[in-house]
């Protein structure tokens, strides 16, 4: 790919996420977020629901192992049948802790996204239509751009994908 053509297009699409920026921030925010979509929000929800499962089933575990130690103690349970139920609530409590690790991970994961958003489009109010692209504008909002192989076509025409990943969002076009 020639520079010009290049450069071109990476300045047209820094224009074009700018205008959105001073036009329609809301929107952007929403689409970069994907929170128009309503089977992620409905997805974490659900995450949102399933955490609190778990951390109810945890502290449920939790108390029926420390009955299960004071029956043990005072006698009204054998030694087998504490060793038995204290495994099993023992595996029981593991996998819940697994479950709530990956759980919050997630959610943490899905917030960090809004902020890496909003920091994104910060940096975008900043550069308020670009005219010419300089490296300080490139390292400020382009991570990388990745130029795949040209592809001729059966007309003769040549296509080639370009990619633009942005600072903080990845890519989004």
């Amino acid at each position: 790919i020639r520079y010009d053509v290049l450069y071109a297009y990476v300045l047209s699409r820094l224009q074009y996420w700018s205008g959105l920026v001073q036009h329609d921030e809301e929107r952007l925010l929403k689409r970069l977020l994907n929170a128009n979509d309503k089977g992620q929000a409905a997805a974490r929800k659900k995450q949102a629901a399933e955490l609190n499962k778990a951390e109810k089933r945890k502290a449920e575990v939790d108390t029926l192992f420390a009955r299960m130690y004071e029956d043990w103690a005072a006698g009204r349970i054998t030694e087998y049948n504490f060793s038995m139920l204290s495994g099993k609530y023992q595996s029981e409590q593991a996998e819940l802790d697994e479950k709530i690790e990956q759980l919050q991970s997630a959610i943490a994961t899905e917030s960090q996204n809004a902020a890496d958003a909003e920091k994104w489009i910060a940096l975008m109010k900043e550069c308020v239509n670009p005219t010419e692209l300089t490296a300080e504008l490139l390292n400020t909002l382009i991570e990388k751009i990745v130029v795949h192989e040209a592809v001729k076509g059966e007309d003769g025409s040549r296509e080639q994908e370009v990619e633009i990943f942005y600072r903080f969002i990845g890519k989004i076009d």
